[in-house]
């Protein structure tokens, strides 16, 4: 475990304030690109980071349960009385899992990387606030009020729209090799070493100048208001960014929610998503692991007695919501240990689709697929970081993936996976997008 400032034993100073404003992304304009970026417009929640007052990183999967279990124990003390709508403190996310290949490309993200922001800023039930952490040494306090007073002075007071033109787009993908992956997955399904794998594939944007972040956040949130928007920046510049709609946990005490979200048409097909035996089948896989992994942390489990159906811009998904109280003891860290990666993502049985994932997807999928979100203490709220890319300057990779079953047929799956890409790329070029 790497820290840039020692957590263990080590106490901290926040304080905090109202802010005259209305948008947290608004703070692009005088404190520059976010470290930090969460946002789901239907909830109203919003918090934006800069800085970074601390970093807890994994550097081997091992590490990741006690990485996400400190989390929670953040020794903290508050100037005043302490928040209790504030996302985090604590943003940031993880790894899939093993990949086939290395792309160095994820290197500064690293297995998993959770940032304390020096300064946050959310939104409340009345407007705004602003939070800022310290170490609790001599001038911490000082050095909390400066913070805060900076933040107050320089913060814009407006709604932070999208504002540049549209960006003409080079994409590459290359649809031979992913069509002959899928091939193979069903070869395996068929032999009866398979139920179901998700296979994933990149998208390679380019664009003629460096991509405006705070631009592509401002589309993906006002294009895409029933997902979470999201961006974790690492020091060398580079983000992930996205607007996922999956949840994979959200814990408040011993309450827990989280859904099923597995089955996929175009909107134009959303009235016969249901009654496909193919989706149902799939959708179904994923509940029952989802069900089971949580009978093992909770006494009581339940869920919709069918699935709902979710209608996005591009899409349109089965969902099916599920809740459990967990028993006494219980962390985040552990639930997400039971669940991740669900059938959603990885497939079943879930062992032998991930050991088909690393010897034929031929993709390091980094944080793509992987927990994304913000802990907190006795709270934590996790997504799935999927419809989503890794940006830095100019250049943007894409991540789109579809569960293959039996009777999964190539040429629909790569469709499925075109449509997915089109929240990314219309938020990425500032235009619609065509697709044949």
């Amino acid at each position: 475990m790497k820290t840039l400032n020692p957590v263990e034993g080590q106490r901290w100073v926040a304080g905090m304030m109202p802010l005259a404003a209305v948008d947290p992304l608004s703070g692009a304009d005088s404190l520059g690109v976010p470290t930090v970026y969460w946002e789901r417009p239907l909830a109203r929640e919003a918090a934006a980071g800069w800085g970074e007052a601390a970093v807890v990183e994994a550097t081997a999967p091992a590490q990741v349960p006690a990485v996400l279990g400190s989390l929670g124990v953040l020794s903290l003390r508050w100037l005043d009385p302490a928040p209790s709508d504030m996302p985090g403190p604590w943003f940031g996310g993880l790894r899939f899992g093993a990949a086939g290949v290395e792309d160095p490309a994820w290197a500064a993200h690293g297995v998993a990387r959770w940032t304390l922001p020096e300064v946050l800023v959310w939104r409340t039930g009345s407007g705004l606030a602003v939070a800022a952490f310290a170490p609790e040494a001599r001038g911490g306090e000082d050095v909390v009020r400066s913070r805060l007073e900076r933040v107050r002075a320089r913060f814009s007071e407006g709604y932070r729209h999208a504002r540049g033109s549209e960006v003409a787009l080079t994409v590459v993908s290359s649809r031979p090799e992913f069509e002959a992956r899928v091939e193979r997955a069903l070869e395996a399904i068929a032999s009866g070493q398979l139920q179901k794998v998700v296979l994933a594939r990149p998208v390679d944007v380019e664009a003629a100048e460096a991509f405006d972040v705070v631009d592509v956040l401002a589309r993906l949130r006002e294009q895409n208001p029933r997902c979470a928007t999201f961006l974790f920046r690492a020091p060398d510049g580079t983000c992930f960014l996205g607007a996922t709609p999956e949840t994979l946990c959200r814990v408040e005490g011993r309450a827990l929610e989280t859904e099923a979200l597995a089955g996929t048409a175009a909107p134009r097909e959303a009235e016969g998503l249901r009654g496909q035996d193919k989706d149902a089948r799939e959708h179904a896989a994923v509940v029952r692991y989802i069900l089971a992994a949580l009978r093992t942390l909770a006494g009581e489990v339940h869920s919709d007695a069918e699935p709902q159906l979710l209608a996005l811009k591009n899409v349109v998904h089965l969902r099916t919501g599920i809740g459990a109280r967990l028993r006494e003891g219980v962390s985040a860290a552990q639930v997400v240990e039971a669940l991740h990666p669900t059938p959603a993502v990885g497939g079943t049985p879930r062992e032998r689709a991930l050991s088909f994932l690393v010897e034929h997807e031929g993709l390091d999928r980094g944080w793509y697929a992987g927990p994304v979100g913000w802990v907190g203490p006795e709270r934590a709220h996790l997504m799935v970081g999927l419809r989503s890319a890794r940006v830095r300057g100019p250049r943007a990779r894409l991540y789109v993936g579809c569960g293959i079953v039996a009777g999964s047929i190539a040429e629909a799956e790569w469709r499925e996976t075109e449509m997915k890409s089109l929240a990314v790329l219309r938020a990425l070029g500032g235009g619609d997008v065509g697709r044949q």
